[in-house]
């Protein structure tokens, strides 16, 4: 076993670091790596599974690249995952310096996840830059000048290139790296797939494909009241009527302080599944665990508004469970993640998105089912090997386990001996490029037209034969799809040929630097040249933004939305900035469908925007928090992309329009207070306490005593101090 003392180069202070941190040998995996070549600059693809260090690989890389003076970019595919690694890289080299003998040259670690339209030339000021995927190609079309000093990118979750949603874009950014920063390294990290050899093939990079993980697995299946392990050791599990799952799960609950985490179908059954175990778990907990589980409750209920959602977390916390899934508010999801991880919540469950997402080990992962909802299938459907894969990656916890138990439940249509053969031991998917679809070819290819001064086609198809769909597609299929997608950039006006070079018009260039998708784009520029000036377009805006492809999530209109629908069509028809169909017409229910099919969407944010509560968007728009934030924060953006297209097209009058709705957009609120949450730390609530207050401006607030400010509810003394701060 080699110890990190013994790596060649590395810097006593790194080391110590290391150190301190509880890191002194090496796994097999992580001495396989050191022992490849890539501390001497070589390519490298890490397929292990979850747990097994490669963070800790990306590290030693990392201060070898800064020894040597180069700047180092770490890409997540997601802002969670980003965030995890900022942490992680922040305390690591909080107190190292790129020169051991200049006191003030400490490294460091900047993150940037969003404001795709800003160029990102200040974070070149980095020697550690975390980027999600998407704001790096969004740097990248910007044209950054510091990219020529990166000396390593390191890409976590690799195998999502195989991703329908995120693997265009980590595949382009991929192959960009290749192409235009020659001299770099890439270090990719992946979960353990059947065609890693592709990978590494289309990257120039050497291999290291092993399943060893740091704490052993065992695979079982569960049916009848026995557990079968692969390995042939059973055990007898307590029954009761409350399922399967929780019985299973509770067993590892326990034994000698385990946790266990439940995967789900269903946000609805995880949270019904969370609510049960919180009935188990409460029987398992000491005096202290009560007392630091209420704290844990209050602080849920202090962040955010309250809703049924955080109402029902909170019981369930405080009982020593608790459910996690996209609709929770994102204070929430943190909340609980760093509670489980501190081993204060017992039996988590899930919905399978945090198998992809933060590092979330238990002693025993609990699949629920095997069946999945799909929506473009119209039904249930058996998960994938590769997903079970990674479900079973959290089982284990390196620092308190000696064995990790994945468990599957017989029964749904699949015999134990049927789920053996397929899942525990048959081998993950091989990933497939998702480069070629339509939507995606046309996006990256218009954003690489728009970084170039001018490009042949000939080069265009070099670039794509040099990306993995390049390597998995024939010659002939990639100048037909990317020939087909070029026609329809040039016929949107989006480029255009000039001197035997492709070049993206204004509108083009415009487009890729808000990074938008171009069917987005072509969606606002119709609705711009069709609004009527001198109109109020309020709801109209709302309504264009929920028609693009980037808008997401969606909601679809339902029966009961009828009626509110059709009383804003008959009093608001003239704000909307498309032609509505009229009723009777033969083609009306398809165009109505199109129109107004996702309105329940515009009806929640028209609804945000005149401050109804969270709660409210829930009960009568089925619309939980986290799915409200995220929509939100697309409306955000997608609003300020038609305010930057709406300038292009010489409409002030509708780009001062969706500036001011933005604004409220961001923040929930009515027209009166947009003034009071540009102060940091006042949101809609407290603007309109303050508001109500009397303090209907800036003026008024600078000239109120700090005692008087703080009297009025939600404001308090240190938030009353802040704002006088501010206005100083």
């Amino acid at each position: 076993m080699m110890l990190i003392r013994e790596i060649p180069g590395l810097r006593e202070d790194f080391i110590e670091s290391l150190e301190g941190q509880g890191y002194s040998s090496l796994y097999p995996p992580q001495e396989d790596a050191v022992k490849s070549g890539f501390l001497e600059g070589e390519n490298l693809v890490l397929a292990t599974p979850t747990a097994s260090g490669k963070t800790l690989v990306a590290m030693i890389a990392a201060m070898r690249t800064i020894q040597k003076g180069g700047k180092v970019v770490y890409l997540a595919p997601l802002r969670a995952l980003a965030s995890e690694k900022y942490e992680e890289f922040k305390q690591t080299f909080t107190n190292i310096r790129r020169d051991p003998d200049d006191p003030k040259s400490l490294v460091r670690v900047f993150i940037s996840t969003g404001d795709y339209d800003s160029s990102g030339e200040s974070l070149g000021r980095g020697d550690i830059i975390i980027l999600t995927n998407e704001r790096f190609d969004s740097v990248l079309r910007h044209g950054v000048t510091w990219t020529d000093s990166v000396g390593l990118f390191i890409t976590d979750e690799v195998h999502l290139v195989g991703d329908d949603h995120r693997g265009p874009t980590l595949e382009v950014i991929l192959a960009k790296i290749i192409r235009y920063v020659p001299g770099s390294q890439i270090l990719a990290l992946s979960a353990t797939i059947s065609n890693t050899e592709d990978l590494a093939k289309w990257l120039n990079a050497k291999l290291i494909d092993t399943e060893w993980r740091p704490v052993k697995l065992l695979e079982g299946i569960y049916e009848y009241g026995t557990l079968q392990f692969k390995d042939g050791e059973t055990r007898k599990v307590q029954v009761s009527n409350r399922g399967s799952a929780l019985d299973v799960a509770i067993e590892a609950v326990k034994s000698d302080s385990g946790q266990a985490l439940i995967f789900c179908e269903t946000r609805k059954r995880a949270v019904a599944m969370a609510e049960k175990a919180s009935e188990l778990t409460r029987t398992t907990l000491s005096f202290d665990d009560h007392a630091a589980l209420r704290e844990l409750a209050q602080k849920i209920h202090a962040q955010g508004e309250e809703t049924d959602v955080s109402r029902r977390l909170a019981e369930a916390v405080s009982d020593g469970a608790a459910f996690h899934h996209a609709g929770l508010d994102a204070r929430h999801r943190k909340i609980i993640e760093e509670a489980f991880k501190a081993r204060q919540i017992k039996i988590l469950t899930s919905t399978p998105t945090l198998a992809a997402g933060v590092n979330l080990p238990a002693r025993r992962v609990v699949l629920s089912t095997l069946m999945r909802y799909d929506a473009e299938q119209g039904g249930q459907t058996p998960i994938s090997v590769l997903e079970f894969k990674q479900m079973a990656g959290r089982a284990g916890r390196p620092k308190y386990d000696k064995t990790g138990e994945i468990v599957l439940l017989a029964g749904a249509g699949m015999s134990a001996e049927e789920i053996i053969e397929h899942y525990i031991n048959g081998k993950p998917e091989p990933i497939r490029s998702r480069l070629a679809a339509e939507g995606p070819l046309r996006s990256h290819l218009l954003g690489l037209i728009a970084s170039q001064r001018g490009i042949r086609e000939e080069e265009l198809y070099d670039f794509f034969q040099s990306t993995l769909f390049g390597a998995q597609y024939r010659p002939l299929t990639i100048k037909s799809r990317v020939k087909k997608a070029l026609t329809f950039l040039n016929e949107e006006d989006l480029i255009l040929t000039r001197s035997k070079k492709l070049i993206a018009t204004q509108f083009g260039k415009r487009v890729a630097y808000l990074y938008i998708d171009p069917e987005s784009a072509i969606i606002m520029r119709r609705a711009i040249r069709f609004a009527e000036k001198g109109k109020k377009h309020t709801l109209g805006l709302l309504h264009l933004i929920t028609q693009t492809p980037d808008m997401t999530p969606k909601f679809g209109t339902r029966e009961r939305d009828t009626a509110e629908l059709d009383e804003i069509l008959s009093s608001r028809e003239s704000e909307f900035m498309v032609p509505i169909p009229e009723r009777g017409e033969y083609t009306f229910y398809r165009e109505y469908e199109e129109l107004l099919g996702d309105f329940r969407t515009v009806l929640a944010l028209n609804s945000w925007i005149n401050e109804n509560p969270e709660q409210h968007l829930l009960e009568k728009y089925s619309i939980e928090p986290g799915d409200l934030h995220r929509m939100v924060d697309n409306a955000d953006w997608l609003l300020y992309s038609l305010g930057e297209l709406a300038r292009l097209f010489g409409r002030m009058d509708l780009a001062i329009e969706s500036e001011e709705l933005q604004e409220r957009v961001k923040y929930g609120i009515k027209p009166e207070l947009t003034q009071l949450t540009k102060l940091e730390g006042i949101g809609r609530i407290r603007a309109r306490s303050l508001y109500n207050a009397g303090f209907t401006s800036v003026e008024k607030l600078h000239e109120a005593p700090i005692e008087k400010l703080a009297g009025i509810p939600k404001i308090g003394n240190a938030v009353a101090v802040q704002i006088k701060r501010q206005l100083e």
